[in-house]
């Protein structure tokens, strides 16, 4: 147990500040439809597969403005969202209309919230360092588990310290983290598993990465630029035909070498919000070319695309948002208290058995 508790707290200590950051800005995140307040930010989402098709056809009419990518509205949040290249981009009413624009993302908090949860404002880098830091976060619940049962006579609920001391901070992480430690697991794991494919290899069996990889690749296509003249109405239209119980969620044009316009959809039965159900259209003339049902996809793929609902509380209504708000703010307590605990709380409490001894 000393080994254990050793590794627990030097875990806790050099991974604190990085899990108080994910848990205060994913807090946030789960909220984020809440208080990014824009005008007709509530309007009622519009699935009119006629309307939207007007909608697109007016935001892509001018080739030398169009955005990259059209995410569009839902149903807690009723403004669609255009993406440029540069980093710039927009939010527009359901009809089309410009609401506000900006340059950077750091002109809008939930984009930069965004990207400090994701990427610690390191790209790749940043997400790797987050993937290492919750398959430690895993350890440092597992262990604490562990390590709880051996005062578990002591128990006593209480979400702040009583005071700021070592002692204190320490009672209060080691009954706060075991009532948190199913939700902090659960968080950690999805966390894990997004960021690490050899981790869904663990969890749901060591085909599941190539399966995944293959659910999300787009059918091979010669390069391509979106021609100046599509059809987008023709392109809206074919897709609700082709799945007409599936609500249109976003539009992106050509990435890279592939010469595709992409289209996705999400089906009833599918958690993710923009779910996985994708039709992929001609750049140079608007017709299809491929389409892929999510309902279809393989076993693995299908619980592998719930991960990301269930770490971002995108299902299960309020009470779900609630339960992932606890756990953010518990992870946000234990670790920041523990950082603060294993690198200052030691010497505040050398400091003050020092005065005591020479008082007395």
């Amino acid at each position: 147990m000393k080994t254990l508790d050793l590794m627990h707290r030097w875990v806790g200590g050099l991974i604190g500040l990085v899990l108080a950051v994910l848990g205060l800005s994913g807090v946030l995140l789960v909220h984020k439809d809440s208080w990014v307040l824009l005008p007709h930010a509530s309007d009622p989402q519009v699935r009119d597969s006629a309307v939207i098709a007007r909608t697109v056809a007016r935001i892509m009419a001018d080739p030398a403005s169009r955005p990259d990518m059209i995410s569009f509205a839902g149903p807690d949040f009723g403004l669609d969202r255009l993406r440029y290249a540069d980093g710039a981009g927009a939010y527009v009413t359901q009809a089309g209309d410009l609401v506000t624009r900006w340059e950077s993302q750091w002109q809008r908090p939930e984009l930069w919230l965004f990207d400090l949860h994701h990427h610690l404002f390191a790209a790749d880098t940043g997400e790797t360092i987050i993937g290492i830091a919750a398959l430690l976060g895993l350890f440092f619940v597992i262990s604490g588990a562990i390590l709880w049962t051996r005062t578990r006579q002591t128990f006593e609920f209480r979400l702040l310290p009583k005071r700021l001391s070592r002692p204190a901070i320490v009672r209060q992480h080691r009954d706060l983290g075991i009532i948190a430690a199913p939700l902090l697991f659960l968080s950690l794991l999805t966390g894990a598993i997004l960021v690490f494919r050899p981790v869904a290899a663990v969890i749901l069996g060591p085909s599941a990465p190539a399966l995944i990889d293959a659910s999300i690749k787009a059918p091979k296509s010669p390069p391509a630029e979106a021609a100046a003249a599509l059809d987008w109405r023709a392109m809206i239209l074919t897709a609700q035909q082709r799945f007409p119980d599936a609500e249109i969620r976003s539009l992106s044009l050509p990435r890279g070498k592939n010469g595709l316009i992409t289209l996705r959809m999400k089906k009833p039965e599918e958690w993710l919000p923009n779910g996985r159900t994708t039709l992929w259209f001609a750049a140079d003339d608007g017709r299809l070319v491929s389409a892929r049902d999510a309902s279809r996809l393989p076993a693995a793929v299908k619980i592998y695309n719930m991960l990301y609902p269930l770490h971002a509380a995108k299902v299960g209504g309020l009470l779900y948002k609630l339960v992932m708000t606890f756990s953010g703010l518990a992870l946000t307590l234990l670790g920041s208290l523990t950082l603060w605990s294993f690198w200052f709380g030691k010497k505040r409490q050398a400091i003050g058995q020092s005065r005591l001894a020479r008082a007395l």
